[in-house]
């Protein structure tokens, strides 16, 4: 059997230094988006304002994924979580029109994250080249 090719990609992030930790691993196809705050790598600023917070997580999401051949359309699991219910409405909003069509499994949970200015955090699966696959939409009766 041969090994897998695995990706251990950085962001420049400090806490991806003292933490021990890759903003994304690739093994083989499957990538695996470590829970991403709305934190500007670059500038180390964020935004008091949670959907721009959603807005630089997926910014942030999508450089990672561009790194290593991927995009948002590739994503097929994703977990957003919200520290204070009150911005759920607002922040699934803009996940929604960023994530629509490509439909991938949620959950949404609202927990204490690991700074009181972090309004949200997202951490996402993509399999390289899902977004080009041929999917079969199904639906379950409710009835």
């Amino acid at each position: 059997m041969t090994a897998p090719i695995i990706i251990k990609l950085k962001s420049g992030s400090i806490y991806e230094e003292k933490e021990s930790y890759s903003r994304l691993v690739c093994v083989d196809n499957w990538i695996l988006v470590s829970n991403t705050a709305g934190r500007n790598y670059r500038t180390r600023e964020i935004s008091p304002d949670p959907v721009e917070q959603a807005r630089q997580c997926f910014r942030n999401i999508e450089g990672a994924l561009a790194a290593v051949g991927s995009g948002l359309a590739d994503i097929v699991a994703s977990k957003i979580f919200i520290p204070n219910p009150d911005d759920v409405p607002t922040i699934m909003a803009f996940v929604g029109e960023k994530l629509r069509g490509i439909d991938p499994q949620r959950t949404v949970t609202c927990t204490p994250l690991g700074s009181k200015e972090f309004r949200v955090e997202m951490e996402m699966t993509a399999y390289r080249g899902a977004g080009a696959a041929k999917v079969e939409h199904k639906a379950i009766s409710l009835a």
